[in-house]
């Protein structure tokens, strides 16, 4: 494997699958930052994992800060780390610093849907009432259609 290939497949062996992760590009470590939807994020919107955004609402799954929850403050693509609001320690000297977490060890609870190629990735349509704006997944409105 060259630097890094557009081509590569995969392989068993762990050094080249570390190699195409330190070596891979800024789209395709977005991709790798993805982080798996709760149970019912999952019903709703018909995904198991999304790629995370800042302003999501993560619950930590594994580790030291097992579920606490809080919102995506940054997200770190060349460490491929995600910092979360409230998930601080205390250094020798006194001072917080922000934890950093892996990806694989959240789980979104609670998805930021401010930007709109996010919502039609997700496949969701916002339909506008008088009052208030209400999101639906296309696959309800389909299954009210059919139902009619």
């Amino acid at each position: 494997m060259k630097f890094w290939s557009r081509f590569w497949n995969s392989s068993k062996n762990p050094g080249k699958q570390r190699k195409f992760v330190y070596h891979a590009p800024l789209h395709v470590r977005h991709k790798l930052v993805s982080v798996q939807l709760s149970k019912e994020l999952r019903a709703k919107y018909g995904k198991r994992n999304i790629s995370a955004r800042k302003g999501d609402e993560v619950e930590i799954t594994t580790g030291e800060f097992k579920k606490k929850t809080g919102k995506i403050r940054k997200i770190n693509l060349k460490k491929m780390k995600i910092y979360i609001d409230g998930i601080t320690r205390k250094k020798v000297e006194g001072t917080d610093i922000q934890v950093p977490i892996n990806p694989s060890n959240l789980k979104i609870v609670n998805l930021n849907l401010e930007d709109k190629k996010r919502v039609e990735k997700l496949g969701v349509k916002v339909v506008k009432n008088d009052t208030s704006k209400k999101i639906k997944s296309t696959k309800i409105l389909e299954d009210k259609q059919k139902g009619n």
